[in-house]
């Protein structure tokens, strides 16, 4: 009895994972770039994007007041100035910038990565990645952690939900993957509504706590006084809040990832990729208005909270700890009010790591795929985020879903990203010739390392998560690259006029290449090389052969397109160039091509290498040489497994 096949499950839950993949469902086809990034949609308007980073920048509310407190103390609004002195004059001039000079989300990593090329420059991208994976990657469990602190400090649940700090926030975190496994849209409708409401709920809490201060004079005038007793003039008590002011830097996490997600920003319907003039006019806007925004909110909020919460409530273990806003909340708007504000900050923490899982599914397919330094699927959003959302998981488990001990971690990641992009619009304002905009940015640039130095001696352990995951990601990127080795990485080849005449008049007749390692490319090496094939392959003289010649470029690139130019050379001899990161990657291109367009096998005729496998397998994987007869084979068995089909290699 005849029966209809259903396909697997396996096969629909693999399409879904995978949808995007321009190869998705194909056989077959053996250049291109094996996966492109699903195409991106129409975008939205800036000041719903900016909620999207918002929900990372405007959720540091939640624990902010209560950091700079406890680092502070009375100094506490001063040391906010100068927060938001540093980043109203420094971090946002930087990022309007970045905007600018990298409009595609890549940030600023992107314009360090034109100035180093080969393996120092992917070296040095991979270890700004470990940075940029720190930094967001704690933003979604350190702020998913602060959420369920939030939840677990309610006065209403604390009796009940004790003890289960660490459930809470892997729940919270699945959550979150859960979103994201849906889609950016969503994503970006729900950062809109928290943030809408967060920031409403504030402003309530902000204007209730200043009214408390202004009606009750004597609490503006004991802290003067408290000031004027502990630290004696202001030039002492600005001197105390620099020297505060690094532990504060948790202030200035918005703005990496407000570039970051600046692909979603909708623009100018003239907009190109090239110049997407409306992108980076409204992620200007975006980046501003953030800004403004949070640094009204950081004054505001520090001066109220320092004024009306006692100091011992700061402190480890204390009602305000971590919780300030929340805690006046509470105390001058009552039972119920507070609670609403309790939800929704532990809404917008919890989906503060929205902005950060943005940041990384559009920072990491864009580097590491392209590297050869992850599969192709990674280029699909779904098993990214099944991904980070796991190292998520992992990260909460080992710092036990605790604020404080994450704290390091992700502000030396902010802060390195941001020194790494001061740095950067430094070297662009300096090639442009802007003499005054060069200065000012060395000066931030100074300022940004200097406190990430400072940040580093005082929280070491920052550094130390950092370098596991640099480490983490160079490790898992080699291997990956190592067991991608002998893909065929070509994107699309190109002939020029007269490469397609020698195909065209080799067609007529059997196909034979020659790989020849160009020296001074006289009469007497190719006559000499020919002589020797002929010799080692026991073929008459009127057989004709065609040279191949590739010269290496960058080895450490993995995918690129292939120009292949022909030329005649001492009147008789036809030789097709070609420039590529790997010449066995090169020559099986062409092959294949060439037995595309003719419908012919192509033969291709190489001598050994002398020396180690070992060795020239090291020379092919990092300097794209080595032993090129057999590994061009394999990448041909690689990419077309039918041998009847397949180009022939011949070694003598």
């Amino acid at each position: 009895m005849a029966t209809t096949e259903h396909p697997p499950s396996t096969g629909r839950l693999r399409a879904w994972m995978l949808e995007g993949l321009s190869d998705m469902g194909k056989s077959g086809g053996h250049t291109g770039p094996h996966a492109q990034p699903e195409p991106p949609h129409k975008g939205q308007s800036w000041w719903r994007v900016m909620c999207l980073t918002g929900v990372d920048y405007f959720s540091t509310l939640g624990y902010q007041p209560g950091i700079a407190a406890l680092a502070a103390g009375l100094v506490s609004p001063i040391a906010t100035v100068v927060l938001v002195l540093v980043t109203l004059a420094g971090a946002l001039p930087v990022y309007r910038r970045v905007a600018e000079e990298s409009p595609h989300g890549e940030g600023s990593i992107a314009m360090l990565e034109r100035l180093l090329s080969f393996w120092k420059g992917k070296l040095f991208v991979l270890t700004l990645l470990g940075f940029a994976a720190t930094d967001f990657l704690i933003t979604i469990t350190l702020s998913a952690a602060d959420a369920s602190t939030h939840l677990v400090e309610n006065p209403h649940l604390t009796s009940a939900l004790q003890g289960k700090q660490m459930l809470i926030t892997l729940l919270l975190v699945a959550l979150l993957g859960a979103v994201f496994l849906k889609g950016f849209l969503e994503a970006i409708g729900v950062a809109f509504a928290l943030v809408g409401v967060y920031l409403a709920l504030n402003l309530v809490v902000v204007i209730v706590g200043l009214y408390h201060v202004i009606t009750a004079e004597h609490l503006v005038t004991d802290w003067a006084n408290a000031l004027t007793t502990q630290h004696g003039n202001v030039f002492v008590m600005i001197g105390v809040a620099l020297v505060v002011f690094p532990k504060l830097a948790l202030g200035l996490s918005g703005f990496e990832t407000g570039v970051a997600v600046m692909p979603h920003v909708k623009g100018d319907p003239g907009d190109t990729e090239e110049h997407p003039t409306g992108r980076i006019r409204d992620a200007k806007k975006l980046l501003t208005t953030a800004a403004v925004i949070m640094s009204c909110f950081l004054i505001t909020s520090s001066f109220i909270t320092t004024l009306l919460i006692p100091e011992k409530d700061f402190k480890p273990g204390g009602p305000a700890n971590g919780r300030a806003l929340a805690y006046l909340a509470h105390q001058y708007l009552g039972g119920a009010f507070g609670t609403i504000y309790d939800v929704s900050t532990i809404a917008i923490l919890w989906f503060a790591g929205a902005s950060a899982m943005a940041g990384l599914l559009n920072l990491m397919p864009r580097y590491l795929p392209r590297y050869g330094m992850a599969p192709h699927w990674a280029r699909a959003v779904r098993p990214m985020v099944l991904v980070f959302t796991l190292i998520a998981f992992l990260v909460t488990w080992i710092f036990d879903a605790n604020v404080d001990k994450q704290g390091g971690a992700y502000a030396t990641g902010v802060l390195v990203l941001i020194s790494s992009a001061a740095i950067a619009v430094t070297i662009a304002a300096r090639k442009a010739g802007q003499r005054r905009w060069t200065i000012g940015f060395a000066v931030i640039s100074l300022v940004f390392l200097y406190t990430t130095v400072v940040n580093v001696i005082e929280r070491p352990d920052g550094v130390k998560i950092g370098a596991c995951f640099i480490v983490g990601i160079i490790l898992v990127s080699l291997l990956s690259r190592l067991a991608r080795a002998f893909e065929l990485r070509v994107t699309s080849v190109t002939l020029d006029p007269l490469a397609e005449r020698f195909i065209r008049d080799m067609a007529s007749r059997k196909m034979r290449f020659i790989a020849n390692e160009p020296g001074h490319r006289d009469k007497a090496e190719y006559r000499e090389k020919v002589d020797q094939i002929r010799a080692d392959n026991d073929m008459p003289e009127q057989e004709d052969f065609v040279f191949v010649e590739v010269t290496v470029t960058d080895p450490s690139e993995f995918e690129a397109s292939l120009t292949v130019r022909g030329e005649v050379l001492h009147g008789r001899y036809r030789v097709l160039t070609l420039e590529s990161a790997s010449i066995p990657n090169a020559l099986a291109a062409l092959l294949l091509h060439v037995r595309d367009v003719t419908g012919c096998t192509p033969h291709i005729y190489f001598e050994w290498t002398e020396g180690s496998p070992l060795a020239n397998f090291l020379r092919f994987f990092l300097f794209g040489q080595g032993e090129v007869a057999p590994v061009t084979r394999e990448v041909l068995r690689e990419a077309e497994p039918d041998r009847d089909r397949r180009p022939r290699v011949h070694t003598g």
